[in-house]
């Protein structure tokens, strides 16, 4: 966990790249988490962004900040891209069908669910490795 409460661990896989949050998500987490987001973007096609909050003791609308930012980077470079959320809370949920934010969401029940699904609708695992891009399982701390 870092000086400011957040703890964000990265994990590339072929198809995916799942983003774990803890602690608390804050106006000083959202900038880290952000530009986390944006570091790992190029991580997987589309980019699929799997992003597992369900260790988060506490956040404030940061989290709204941080996966509009994501749908709007999506739009704005006309990526074919996904968001998924595993295990959002019940009031995470109310707040993305408040914001209108619910309908640009996938929701799962895990992260092994999505890895499969992936899995399943991609067999082909090869991807051109790049020196910017972790191996496939490589966790990433931040």
């Amino acid at each position: 966990m870092t000086s400011d409460g957040l703890r964000i661990d990265t994990t590339r896989h072929p198809h995916c790249t799942v983003l774990r949050a803890g602690g608390r998500l804050d106006h000083a987490g959202r900038v880290r988490f952000s530009a986390r987001v944006n570091d790992v973007w190029d991580w997987s096609d589309g980019p699929v962004l799997v992003f597992d909050l369900a260790e988060l003791d506490f956040y404030d609308s940061s989290v709204i900040g941080v996966l509009a930012m994501a749908m709007q980077r999506m739009e704005e470079e006309h990526a074919d891209g996904r968001i998924i959320l595993v295990r959002p809370s019940g009031h995470l949920l109310d707040v993305l069908r408040q914001t209108d934010l619910l309908a640009h969401v996938e929701l799962r029940d895990s992260v092994a669910e999505i890895i499969a699904e992936l899995s399943t609708a991609h067999p082909s695992t090869a991807r051109p490795s790049t020196a910017r891009t972790p191996p496939a399982g490589a966790t990433t701390p931040r």
